[in-house]
């Protein structure tokens, strides 16, 4: 897969969530290897803004192939990928003579202490947990390109036999390798013991407190309990309120067929999407994918619909008044997406930002223009040809302030399907953790093509949840489709 092609000129103004404007001590080629595109983007831009050049792959089979056609200075990697993981990465890359001595990060939790072994055995280089501040990850690679690797290292390296959690381990690590992922495993220690000596000493003082307020202590449950009650029944409202908001499953489009289903993993998503009639000839459908999931993300989703109403008013961003009393005027979908950018930045709402799809389709003409922030790709399917993903590249809304988003445009035929959707479909994960991607994706939708838009849509759904069983998708599906009948 080719470098991410986000704007490179130079870091803008204000700070974006995740991003640094600390600059490193060299500008170096980074490769990075993570199958999420958000988390990639992100990524992408802490290392742009401080001066490195940066490629991406998608998974660790690409990220092998780029490393060999051209080698990097350093390699980011995630550990749980598709096709191939960081740890099978990592080992692939330090058993070739010509790469080893290229230093490799893992991105990693941390949570299990066999994840230490695994990557002692795979040759990783050092560890950076997750979450991590970009500043930190700039200067462990720093720290490595300080220290480079020598072939000989390998050579010179000791067999270590561990045993940890019932399992024996062989293991043989260079002394450079060792070390390095010691300071890594160090330093992770002592910032979690940190947190563990804040953690006891405010669980020393409540229990000082409880210890002296066992009356107002069950006094409380009793408040909180009736509270949590009360919850459960706003909940419930709020749950109604967000559908209310969804359009009708019978709605009526001049020249076009209209389906749609939707399923939040929670009582309250973070999934919006609508359809509606903005004048005439127009018609406006969207999907909005807040970050994050619970009552903050939807919060947020029901007030960016409240901006995107058909209805002519002070709020909505769609539609504005005519001049002088004339018919109102649809407003075009990079303008909307632009407007929603400059209200909605994530450092102003508590860090949420969110993928946003929008079209206006002509109804007399087929003639479709949308825009996308930072959203999976919009399938077209014609009647006879291949089903088509359109990929924009943007960023999500909220993420980066002051940028201007750009329309596409579309001639449908009649028989023309547009499919949008939110990336619980394609990054929906069965048990193993694989992705549905986006071939699994088009072959359910081409697969009952013959049949009507409705049945296109279940059976979409229908795929997902059949992946996702027996747990079911871990993040909300919003699916909506329309034809353009002619």
């Amino acid at each position: 897969m080719p470098a991410m092609n986000a704007p490179v000129a130079a870091p803008p103004a204000g700070a974006s969530p995740g991003e640094s404007t600390v600059q490193p001590r060299r500008c170096v080629d980074v490769l990075i290897a993570e199958d999420s595109r958000i988390q990639a983007k992100m990524l992408e831009r802490s290392l742009l803004a401080a001066g490195h050049t940066v490629r991406w792959a998608i998974n660790g089979a690409e990220a092998l192939r780029m490393v060999r056609e051209r080698r990097p200075a350093i390699i980011v990697s995630d550990i749980e990928m598709p096709e191939m993981t960081g740890y099978e990465l990592c080992a692939a890359v330090k058993k070739d003579p010509a790469l080893r001595t290229i230093p490799l990060i893992l991105l990693s939790t941390l949570a299990d202490p066999l994840d230490i072994i695994r990557g002692l055995d795979a040759g990783a280089d050092n560890y950076v947990t997750k979450p991590y501040e970009a500043t930190y990850l700039l200067a462990r690679m720093d720290a490595l390109l300080d220290t480079p690797l020598d072939a000989s290292d390998d050579a010179g390296g000791v067999v270590l036999e561990v045993g940890l959690a019932g399992q024996k381990f062989r293991v043989k690590a260079g002394r450079q390798q060792v070390l390095n992922l010691l300071v890594s495993t160090f330093e992770n220690a002592v910032t979690k013991n940190k947190e563990l000596i804040v953690t006891n000493q405010a669980l020393s003082v409540a229990k000082d407190q409880l210890q002296h307020a066992n009356t107002e202590l069950t006094q409380l449950n009793e408040k909180i309990e009736h509270s949590n009650k009360r919850m459960v029944r706003d909940l419930k409202a709020a749950a109604k309120v967000q559908q209310s908001l969804l359009p009708a499953l019978a709605i009526t489009i001049p020249s076009a067929t209209v389906a749609w289903r939707y399923v939040p993993c929670q009582e309250l998503a973070g999934d919006l999407l609508n359809v509606f009639q903005l004048d005439n000839e127009h018609v406006g459908l969207f999907v909005v994918d807040v970050s994050g999931h619970g009552v903050p993300s939807s919060l947020l989703a029901v007030t960016i619909g409240a901006f995107l109403s058909p209805k002519v008013s002070d709020s909505s961003l769609l539609v504005r008044p005519g001049k002088e009393g004339g018919p109102p005027v649809v407003v075009g979908p990079a303008e909307v997406a632009t407007q929603l950018n400059r209200l909605f930045q994530a450092d102003e709402q508590a860090g949420l930002y969110f993928t946003f799809i929008y079209g206006v389709l002509h109804t007399p003409t087929g003639h479709l223009r949308f825009v996308s922030g930072g959203h999976p790709p919009l399938a077209r399917m014609s009647r006879e040809g291949p089903l088509e993903l359109i990929e924009c590249e943007s960023f999500p809304i909220g993420y980066v302030p002051d940028i201007e988003y750009e329309e596409h445009v579309l001639e449908l035929k009649p028989g023309d399907r547009i499919y949008l959707y939110s990336d619980g479909v394609p990054e929906a994960m069965n048990e193993a953790l694989d992705q549905m991607g986006n071939e699994r994706m088009t072959a359910a939708i081409e697969a009952v093509r013959s049949q009507s838009l409705e049945t296109g849509v279940v059976a979409l759904l229908d795929a997902v949840q059949a992946w996702c069983e027996p747990k079911g998708p871990l993040d909300d599906v919003s699916i909506l489709g329309i034809e353009w009948t002619g």
